[in-house]
Order: structure tokens, then sequence, then C-alpha cells
């Protein structure tokens, strides 16, 4: 292969790997079979003077840069070298090559559009680490993006790779992103020319994003002006489309019904995670990847835990099972020895015929397996309504359900709230009916009496106004205990159900609802008003 140009003494050009606005990735190879990767920048400097505020600049960078490897991380690429090239003093860095695809690659044909939900978190294990390794060193990335993480197949680790950005000025860096910049993964401050920790945890999140629905959330459909513009502003302004609604979408045909349903099933925690950090607000989103990597790995142990916990008992259950068969098969053997001598009676000893005898195994038998059915059951979702989500794992305390007075004393509080309801719905009709015009009203009084336990609003002395009716604005509305961010709940509604609410209470920017499934069941809680709005 013929040289296009030298890149330094000892370090051979093998040809281009990918090139951009950005700058090209050249394939490089050191005397001997050292296999290397060297991003060249696009803008020489033609003297290596400290004077020179480029060659200075660049200087400073890479001195940043070379802490990365200070201490090795299996998931950030090593920086090799770095200098000026010997033919167009073009500024370089050397990089290892790692060998396998890249994430866009795995998302191609013939590979499955989307990751499964265990290769999803391992991917955001490794690649949220290797941000908090570059963000406790001062190192923004700048251009987190799917085809700049690789999957290295001799160690099975995804590495991030590619710190060109990092290296560059402030100010070749805002014209680098302003015109060849990947504008589907970059956050929206960087538009305006910002590059913040808060900016790759954007970028991190857009890569989450596309692994679970097989696409980025704001796609760019031509590397024309305009559509870039399109995509810039998506990111600033537009909200973010449902993730789970195209991951359904994408799931692949040839996986059977059973694992399409257990693909659908992502945990909580990782949709909270991926909510954070596409927030169009920097101060909304993980401060750095420190504290995003710090959430990943707390949340995923505390998932493992409780999934090890529950494989415990069940195993648990499994050998008391075993041994309760053992016993029986005992008991089964020693009536079947033939005794030739009648036994004795003993006048203090009940003896048992083998039917009654075979009938308290049985109960023995059904108690048990009762027992192992409430203990598997009594950490279920007592609400069943799709408008929660289906990994949703709010527990409920088994001992409300066997307490019979108290859950009828719900259900009549229930049948309250829906007569209260259906009486200012019936007031309603019949003001509208009745009202000549505008300035005249006529209102029928609301019940005298409403549950104390319940805010409700207004009092039974007042005349009753219409009772305000709400609908989603955002894609999920999340309960809350109490009207204070502190209390919220792992259950929520979400907007593709259109659910009409009631509000019974307006505090402290929430709002107290009721509605009822198409079961008749009563549902309430305090939703935050920002995610309502009013029909």
């Amino acid at each position: 292969m013929g040289k296009v140009f030298t890149i330094a003494e000892g370090l051979e050009n093998m040809g281009a790997i990918r090139t951009g606005g950005q700058g090209s990735v050249y394939k490089g190879r050191r005397i001997g079979e050292i296999i290397s990767a060297v991003k060249l920048l696009p803008t020489p400097i033609h003297q290596e003077d400290k004077n020179d505020k480029n060659y200075r600049d660049f200087l400073n960078e890479v001195e940043k840069l070379k802490k990365v490897n200070e201490v090795p991380n299996p998931n950030v690429v090593k920086i090799l070298n770095s200098g000026l090239t010997e033919s167009g003093s073009f500024p370089y860095i050397e990089m290892e090559f790692i060998e396998g695809p890249d994430l866009e690659e795995l998302l191609e044909s013939p590979s499955d559009p989307v990751f499964t939900i265990h290769e999803l978190i391992k991917v955001v294990t490794q690649l949220s680490n290797a941000l908090a390794h570059c963000h406790k060193l001062g190192i923004k990335h700048g251009d987190i993006k799917s085809n700049n993480v690789k999957l290295n197949i001799y160690t099975g680790n995804y590495v991030l790779l590619d710190f060109g950005l990092a290296i560059m000025s402030d100010e070749q860096r805002r014209t680098s992103l302003r015109h060849a910049g990947a504008i589907e993964f970059m956050a929206p401050e960087q538009n305006e020319g910002q590059m913040l920790f808060q900016s790759d945890v954007y970028s991190f999140g857009v890569i989450l994003y596309e692994l679970l629905a097989g696409t980025v959330p704001f796609p760019l459909n031509d590397k024309g002006e305009t559509a870039r513009n399109k995509v810039m502003i998506s990111h600033m302004e537009e909200p973010v489309p449902d993730v789970m609604a195209l991951r359904r979408q994408h799931l692949p045909k040839s996986w059977s019904a059973e694992k399409r349903e257990s693909e659908m099933r992502v945990p909580t925690w990782l949709l909270e995670t991926l909510d954070r950090c596409l927030e169009k607000k920097a101060s909304n989103r993980f401060k750095d990847g420190v504290e995003l990597h710090a959430s990943i790995i707390h949340n995923y142990t505390a998932d493992i835990g409780s999934s090890e916990a529950m494989a415990g008992r069940l195993s648990k259950l499994e050998k008391e099972n075993e041994v309760l068969k053992s016993k029986i098969a005992t008991v089964n053997e020693a009536n079947t020895v033939f005794d030739p001598l009648p036994p004795v009676p003993d006048p203090d000893r009940v003896s048992l015929s083998k039917p009654l005898f075979y009938l308290l195994v049985l109960m023995l038998l059904a108690s048990t397996g009762l027992a192992a059915y409430t203990f598997y059951t009594r950490e279920q979702p007592v609400i069943e309504t799709n408008t929660f989500s289906p990994v949703d794992t709010m527990q409920t305390d088994s001992a409300d359900l066997s307490n019979e007075p108290q859950r009828r004393v719900k259900d009549n509080h229930d049948k309250e709230i829906r007569a209260l309801i259906d009486s200012v719905q019936k007031s309603d009709e019949q003001i509208d009916t009745v009202l000549p015009s505008e300035d005249e009203s006529v209102i029928e009084e609301l019940p005298a009496e409403t549950p104390e336990s319940e805010p409700m609003a207004g009092n039974s002395d007042e005349p009753p106004v219409r009772a305000p009716k709400y609908t989603l604005a955002a894609n999920r509305a999340y309960f809350y205990t109490d009207p204070n961010e502190s209390s919220r709940m792992h259950n929520f509604l979400a907007r593709s159900n259109n659910p009409e609410l009631t509000a019974l209470d307006d505090r402290n920017g929430f709002i107290y609802v009721v509605f009822f499934t198409k079961n008749g069941q009563v549902i309430k809680g305090w939703l935050r008003k920002r995610d309502l709005r009013r029909m």
C-alpha cells in the first residue's frame, strides 16, 4: 500500500479508517507488528512554538488527556502517543486499535435492531464507567455517539474511543460541532457552543434510547443544513418520543412471543435513568459521569439483590417440598411391609385407617401449596390496570388483603367518592340545561358529607362548584403519597390511555385526582400539576 503521507518517524500510515469534518482516523503501524488508530485533526499547526496559541492549546489538552491512562480503565481506549505529522503539520493522537464492531454496526442487519435487556445493562454499566473515569480527571469527551463505542472481540468489553474533540481548542470545537458534529447525539447546550460534563451525560442518554428503541429520538433524515437545524431544534424544544412504544414496534419478529413479552419488561430504574439523562436543562441531569455511574450500579445491584432473595426463597421451598415427598415415600413403604403377626393393641394409642391417613397427608400438601401460593402472590400489586408500568414492583402489604372489614370500608369509601363525582356531573348537566345566559347560574347542592380521610375542595356549607377535569400532558405522571416531591411512588399513569381525571384538591403544585378503571375500580392519589393539563 502506498503511503499518502508520513505520520511520524517509526509510525506507518496504513490507510484511512474513517474521515469526517472533525478529522480523520487512520490505521497506523509502528515498527514491528503493533497496530494502532491515529486521529488527525483538520487544522494544521505550522509552528511548534509555545508562543503560538494553537500549539500551546494543543499541548495543554494533550497533557490532560494523558491522565486518562495513568490509571488504566478497561472501558477507555489507551492513548499511545501524540504530536504533529511530518508532512502537513497536522495534530494527531495515536490510540490502541480496538478489533471489533461499534454499537452502530451491532444494530444493523443481520444483528437484531434492538439490544436485549441483559446486553443493554452491560453496555450502560461499562459506558457509564468510562464516563466516570474521564470526568474524575476533568476530561469532557464531547463526541459520545454509537460509532465511538466499540465491542472488543478479545475481551468482551465495550470501549469508549476517539478523544479528538477533547484536544481541540474551544473555538475549534465550536466550529467543528456546528458544521460536522453528530447532531443526533448532541445536547441542547452544545448547539450554543457549550460543552459540559452534563453534555456527555445527555449523549449517553441518546445511546441508551437508541439501544432500547432501535433508533435515536430525533433521527437525521439527510445531511442538509435544514435537516440538521430541525434535529437541533427538536433536541432543544420537542418532547422525547415514547421509547417503549418504539421498542415494541422494533422487536424482531424472529423472537418467540414469550421472549418479546419478556424483553418489554424493562426495569423501571433504567427508564427513570433515561428520562433524567435526556432532560432539556443541563442542571436537571446527572451532574457528571461519576454520579450517573453510581446511580446505575446502586439500582442494578438492588435489582439483583431482590431477584436473588426471591430465588433463595424458591430454593428453600423446593427443598422443603423434597423433604416432605421423602417422608411420604417412607411412610408408604412402611405400610406395604407384610407383618405376619397382628399388632398388639395399645389402649393409649390412637390408630388411623389408611384412607384417613392419606386424607390427612393430602390436606397437609394442600395447606403447603396454599402457603406457597400466598407467599408468592403477597408481593404482587393490588391494582391491576393497564395504565401502570408492567415492570413496576410496588409491593402490597398482605395484611391488608386479609382484613375483610377494612376492605369493605374502603369499598364503601370508593362508592361515596363515585357518588360525589356523579352528583357533581349531574349538577353540571342541570346547569347547562337551565341557564339562559352566562350571567345566571342554578347550582344544586353537593352531598353534605365527604370522607374526612380524603382531601376535598371546599366544604358542604358552600355552594358546589364544577369539579375540574384534567388529563395527562406528560408521557407519564407518577403518583405521590403526599403533595411533595419526596413522596414519589413507583406507580404512574400513561398518556396513551387518555385518562379523564377529576380533581378533588389542589395543593403545593400537586392535584389530588380520582378516576375509575374499566372494571369500576377507584384510582386516586396526588399527581404533579405540571404533568397534567386542564380539559
